[in-house]
């Protein structure tokens, strides 16, 4: 008779066992992207990661007969629920092999722990937020991910269902290649509005760092705050992924919105560097930098990760301009394809934005729920 069993992680070998597993459930499948083990170690740690700092976290493994076959980690991230009113716990990092019983388990354990912290409901997956990476990979199972956005297996979706999650909400992922060519109402409105001198839209500077995440912060806690699932960053969050995506992002196509000198709306894209990092398998060492450096100068594929503009300043028809811009200038750098990710399914006017400039819907992902 099999037998399982969960174990929370409680030392440096049971973290390396719970990152490492992963590269074992999809040794043989050609569309995953391996983290970097060390931002994955960095992830789980109280002292480098700020997201400890006002939330519980705590990582499990199931095991089967002693060998790991899933894992997941319970989230009750206080932000969230003192922000949105609710009582709700989360659950991310799910990993799995096609072992139904280890899932129920796994999805079990959790509710048992929210139950045990007062709380009503299991939402996810989300890896911690959506701030993060969030969200069960449901289409598009044929292409690798890009950067920040989560893969998984098939089954996982049978896994989940059959264990009492129910999908609540579905994201998008438009695709848009070089091919595009921009309505000649479009062309008016950018060429209108950049001939306004209150309205300014520019690249951002790199050499006022500090001062541009200021900036920016400023847009992103007021754009972003009547989003479903949002959670306002604290600000050691905010700049520890400043941080870490400064390693990558080309300020190219980074761009800020003024108008009359105050921050107004801010967009994001960055290279797809999961095409580099597939070549080196999660490790920096000793030869992964040099592999990852030559691997990014062959990225032709930039995903736009956040584009937005703060309420008092929507119907200007900045986030038109962002848009032409990042594809536009995007081309001329050499990209020749872009994503946009992830669009809530009931962001109407988004959605339409998108399907006008001839975008397709290639992924879908969902957040899955269950009561308690």
């Amino acid at each position: 008779m099999e037998e399982y069993q969960i174990d929370p992680v409680r030392n440096k070998k049971e973290l390396k066992e719970f990152i490492m597993l992963p590269w074992k459930i999809y040794k043989h499948d050609p569309f995953w992207v391996s983290p970097l083990i060390i931002d994955q170690k960095e992830m789980f740690s109280k002292e480098k990661h700020p997201f400890h700092k006002h939330s519980e976290v705590e990582p499990f493994i199931c095991r089967k007969d002693g060998e790991p076959v899933g894992r997941v980690v319970a989230i009750l991230n206080r932000n969230h629920n003192n922000f949105h009113n609710e009582r709700t716990a989360f659950f991310g990092f799910y990993e799995s092999y096609n072992d139904p019983e280890a899932c129920g388990f796994l999805i079990n354990h959790v509710k048992n722990w929210a139950k045990e912290r007062g709380m009503e409901r299991i939402r996810g997956p989300m890896n911690f937020s959506t701030n993060e990476e969030c969200g069960l990979l449901i289409e598009g199972f044929n292409l690798s991910p890009v950067i920040m956005m989560t893969y998984n297996p098939k089954y996982y979706i049978d896994l989940f269902e059959s264990n009492g999650l129910k999908k609540i909400k579905e994201l998008f992922a438009w695709r848009i290649d070089k091919s595009l060519k921009f309505p000649d109402k479009w062309t008016r409105i950018v060429e209108t509005l950049s001939h306004k001198e209150k309205i300014k839209i520019r690249s951002i500077n790199m050499k006022d760092f500090k001062n541009e995440l200021e900036r920016i912060n400023i847009i992103y806690n007021d754009a972003w705050s009547n989003n479903w699932g949002f959670v306002p960053m604290t600000d050691e969050e905010f700049n520890y992924l400043a941080k870490k995506l400064k390693q990558i992002v080309d300020p190219r196509l980074v761009f800020i919105a003024e108008v009359e000198d105050e921050p107004a709306g801010f967009s994001l894209a960055l290279p797809d560097v999961n095409v580099a990092l597939k070549k080196i398998n999660g490790r920096l060492l000793p030869f992964g930098i040099l592999k990852l450096m030559r691997e990014l100068k062959k990225v032709k594929k930039i995903r736009v990760i956040t584009l937005g503009v703060r309420q008092k300043f929507r119907f200007l028809g900045i986030d038109s301009v962002f848009y032409y811009k990042t594809i536009t200038d995007g081309i001329k750098i050499g990209y020749e394809e872009a994503e946009m990710s992830w669009v809530l399914e009931d962001n109407v006017v988004m959605n339409r934005l998108l399907e006008k400039l001839g975008g397709q819907i290639y992924k879908k992902y969902a957040i899955y729920e269950k009561e308690i």
